[in-house]
């Protein structure tokens, strides 16, 4: 690697890793170019180099918290079950708990599902997951079939992020209903929806939400 693609390199994860702290510190809207720019002691000019907006910015991060996520859902489940549905009935439950951790991170949450570039590589993305998980619940789908299904289900994943818990809706309920509503779309029977509920209740996804915003944070000091 020469020299300047190294520097290169070096920048885009030290603006990337400030980028990262101030989002889960301040939430999306809060945090500007400049304060990224001042956060890495650069220029904004030099940001815009590597970014040229603060979505592309959001979706460079997006791409490494939900494989983050994805991989400590894959890492509570290992041993205990191979079923795919509980895989995803992890990883989603622990979207929301991190979602609920701080309005911060709910901000961001909200604009990665909302922005068009972050939306759409989430939903590709996802596409790719749900063929594999539901698949046998719809033996006869497509791709582009998933894909829509995929529109419906995230769209219900932001509106559950975005409306806080409270005693009206705790995050028990949150999460049953999210379970529930989201097994009708892909189509599942009603005991297993019950089961999805039943097994994110045996681990305490509050703490594992916040010892994974802890991780990207710390990724992102790293990354400096």
């Amino acid at each position: 690697m020469d020299e300047n693609k190294r520097e290169q390199n070096e920048m885009f994860t030290r603006v990337l890793g400030c980028a990262t702290k101030l989002f889960l510190r301040n939430g999306y809207h809060a945090t500007t170019i400049r304060g990224i720019a001042s956060a890495a002691g650069i220029s904004p000019g030099a940001v815009q180099s590597l970014f040229s907006t603060k979505e592309d910015v959001l979706c460079a991060l997006v791409e490494h918290v939900f494989n983050n996520q994805f991989t400590v859902a894959e890492r509570i489940v290992n041993g205990i079950t191979d079923d795919r549905v509980l895989l995803y009935a992890v990883e989603t439950a622990l979207q929301l708990h991190m979602a609920e951790s701080s309005e911060a991170v709910r901000d961001l949450y909200v604009a990665a599902y909302s922005l068009p570039k972050s939306t759409d590589m989430i939903q590709q993305s996802t596409t790719r997951k749900l063929e594999v998980i539901f698949k046998e619940y719809f033996p006869e789908a497509r791709t582009q079939d998933f894909f829509r299904l995929e529109i419906a289900s995230g769209g219900i994943m932001r509106s559950f992020m975005t409306t806080p818990c409270d005693m009206w809706f705790t995050m028990d309920m949150k999460i049953e209903s999210f379970m529930r509503t989201t097994a009708r779309i892909y189509q599942l029977p009603d005991k297993k929806a019950d089961e999805m509920i039943s097994f994110v209740s045996g681990f305490d996804l509050a703490a594992i939400a916040g010892e994974t915003i802890a991780a990207i944070l710390k990724f992102a000091e790293a990354e400096k």
